[in-house]
Formats: C-alpha cells, sequence, structure tokens
C-alpha cells in the first residue's frame, strides 16, 4: 500500500476534499465515471455558444463567510439573486408565496401586517407536523396548498405531498413581505466563468491526478491506496446489500431560440399544475452573458435514471441508516456528499461537510 488517497467523484464533496488534502502534500487521484469534472454542476456553452448547466441550474448562495472565502481561492463571483415564478390558470405569481404572491392571487391590496392576517385565517391548524401536506397546510391554507404545492409535489417527487417528510416542504419559507428573492442568504453568487472553471482550477494542482470516464468497479487494486473517499451512492458501495435506496431522477430537455428578447421573466418558471416538466429555467438570468439568441432547460422528473434526489421518506431513512452503520465502522473509507450520505445538500452545506471531511482525514493520514 503507498500513501495514495483515491477519491472517487469529481463533483463538490470529492473536489474540495482532494484539494485539502493536496494542499497538505498528500498524492490524491480522482476519478469519475462521466467525462468531465464538476459533477451535476457541470456547465458548459452549448452550439449556439450560451452558457449552459447540462444538469439543470446551479444557484449558489450561502450564509458561511468561511465557504465563501474558500471557494473564492478558485473564482471570482457575479452577483446573482435568483427569482422564480410559478405559472398558475395562465398568470405568473412569485414563489416563494409572499405579499405580492398573496394580493395578485386573491386581488386584494394588504398591506405586510394584513397579509399576516390574511395567513393565520387561511391556514390549517396542524398540532402534530408529520409530512409535507402538513407543513404547507400549516402555512398556506387549502388553495394555495392545491395552486401552487400539490401538483408540482406530484410530478417532483412521484409522491403526494401527503407522503413525503415534512423537511421537503419546511425548506421553502412564506413571507408576508414582498421580497420575491428564492434564497435570502447572506451570500449569493454565479462563479464569473463558469462552474467548471471553477473546478479546473480547484483540481489544478501538482499532487491530484484526475481520471475521467472510470469507475470505482474499474478501479483492480484499490488496496493499492492508504484511503478512499467515497462520493457515489452508498447502496451501490455495498452492492445493495439492503436494498436499494429510491432516488428521484431527472430528464433534461434544453433548447435554443434566435431571439433578442428573454424567453421569460426570470431565471426560473415553475409549472406546478400544467405540463409534463416541473420547471424552464434561462440561463442568461443566471450567467448575464450578452450574446445572441437564448438558451433554456426543460425539467422532466422520473422514476428511472442518474440519481439527483434522495426521497425523503421514514422508511428510506431507516434502510439508509443500515448502509450508514455499516460505513461508520470503515477505517479506510470515508463516505462524503449527497449521494454518500443520502442528504439533500445544497451546494455549500456539501462544501462544509467535505471540508470537515478532509479536516479529519489530515489528521487520520499523518
Amino acid at each position: 500500500m503507498n500513501d495514495r488517497v483515491l477519491v472517487v467523484g469529481a463533483g463538490f464533496a470529492g473536489s474540495v476534499v482532494a484539494r485539502e488534502l493536496a494542499d497538505h502534500g498528500h498524492k490524491v487521484l480522482v476519478i469519475d465515471k462521466r467525462e468531465h469534472l464538476a459533477g451535476n454542476a457541470y456547465d458548459c456553452h452549448d452550439e449556439k455558444g450560451v452558457l449552459v448547466h447540462r444538469y439543470g441550474p446551479h444557484i449558489f448562495h450561502t450564509n458561511s463567510e468561511r465557504i465563501v472565502r474558500w471557494l473564492s481561492r478558485f473564482t471570482a463571483w457575479r452577483f446573482y439573486e435568483h427569482r422564480v415564478l410559478a405559472e398558475v390558470d395562465s398568470v405568473l405569481y412569485p414563489i416563494p408565496v409572499n405579499r405580492q404572491t398573496i394580493n395578485s392571487l386573491y386581488g386584494l391590496n394588504l398591506s405586510e401586517e394584513e397579509a399576516q392576517q390574511f395567513l393565520e385565517k387561511v391556514r390549517i391548524d396542524k398540532p402534530v407536523i408529520q409530512t409535507s401536506e402538513d407543513v404547507v397546510l400549516a402555512s398556506v391554507g387549502a388553495d394555495m396548498c392545491d395552486k401552487f404545492f400539490r401538483g408540482y409535489t406530484r410530478k417532483q417527487w412521484g409522491l403526494e405531498l401527503a407522503q413525503l417528510s415534512a423537511g421537503v416542504a419546511s425548506r421553502i419559507p412564506v413571507r408576508t413581505n414582498s421580497d420575491d428573492r428564492y434564497f435570502t442568504d447572506t451570500y449569493q453568487f454565479m462563479p464569473l466563468e463558469g462552474y467548471t472553471r471553477m473546478f479546473e482550477r480547484i483540481l489544478a494542482h501538482p499532487n491530484i491526478t484526475t481520471s475521467f470516464g472510470v469507475s470505482f468497479a474499474d478501479i483492480e487494486d484499490k488496496d493499492a491506496f492508504k484511503h478512499i473517499v467515497y462520493t457515489g451512492t452508498v447502496d451501490e458501495y455495498y452492492d445493495y446489500c439492503y436494498g436499494k435506496l429510491p432516488y428521484r431522477s431527472l430528464a433534461f430537455e434544453h433548447q435554443h431560440f434566435e431571439q433578442a428578447k428573454p424567453f421569460q421573466p426570470v431565471g426560473t418558471v415553475n409549472y406546478p399544475n400544467t405540463h409534463e416538466y416541473t420547471r424552464i429555467t434561462e440561463f442568461k438570468h443566471l450567467t448575464g452573458q450578452d450574446c445572441a439568441g437564448t438558451s433554456v432547460v426543460y425539467e422532466y422528473p422520473q422514476a428511472q435514471g442518474e440519481p439527483y434526489y434522495p426521497i425523503p421518506r421514514a422508511e428510506n431513512e431507516a434502510l439508509y441508516k443500515q448502509y450508514k452503520q455499516r460505513a461508520e465502522q470503515e477505517t479506510r473509507v470515508s463516505f462524503v456528499g449527497r449521494l454518500a450520505q443520502y442528504r439533500y445538500y445544497n451546494m455549500d452545506q456539501v462544501v462544509a461537510t467535505a471540508l470537515k471531511t478532509a479536516e479529519h482525514l489530515c489528521e487520520v493520514l499523518k
């Protein structure tokens, strides 16, 4: 066995760990089964020269100055605050629900205080919050639940609101002011030259070797590595010995339009009750790119395909805990990231857990 570390996956989790280990003098081999780095954050120019996110929109936001400082070593930033509209009965309304949403939807002119009173009237009291349906009904009542949440959830997850853990809907705030930003984090940016360029810089270190189009199964002599950092699905690592963990997948349809004006008024428009797709994202809102034409992506959730989202249900968490208990017994393998930890992480959360993992490994591998 030599002193090299194998990192499986070149997305946020793997790349951040790899760079930290390399900076501390460790030799690292990073592999990825895809033909590129950056994982799902990968962006590239399409055939018309528009910078697009191949695997759907990735919006960076965080409250952590430490995360911003770490990533700023590898990119300059473009200030960007994401805004989302939802189409209901052919009208676009701000999401998350805010005072403007309520006023437009019901033909009212409520102040912030009056909007709070309105919500108090329409909310359905739920003494015990167990499901996402409980969360939504207790927040905005039955009508807005039906208009904005039920259909979207059914398409996104293939489940009813009442079948999803409360944590899913709890991620979406309800506001009584007119703040129409999707996120309210202190730091909201996009990498100025794109995510791919940022990842190229993260992995540009003399102690890091990269190999793409290579899966974990392709590595024949795994014992040749002092440690393995695994960012793939934890159930696959253990050959599904306890059963397969459910994930939700996505299909993407990219389109380009030769028009000077924007395709839509904001970065993303949700379609909770119409069409098979859940949302459309127009990339030039995100990147600020100045070029001819505009490119968009339609997202179609599906049961089969690349794993994107762990499905948050109690029985799935119970199954994951069996894998987690086994993973915690490993001394030569660290599991980190959304797939390996069966968690819905934002990008900054992945960076945070990767930095924590790397800090621990730098001590262990001395």
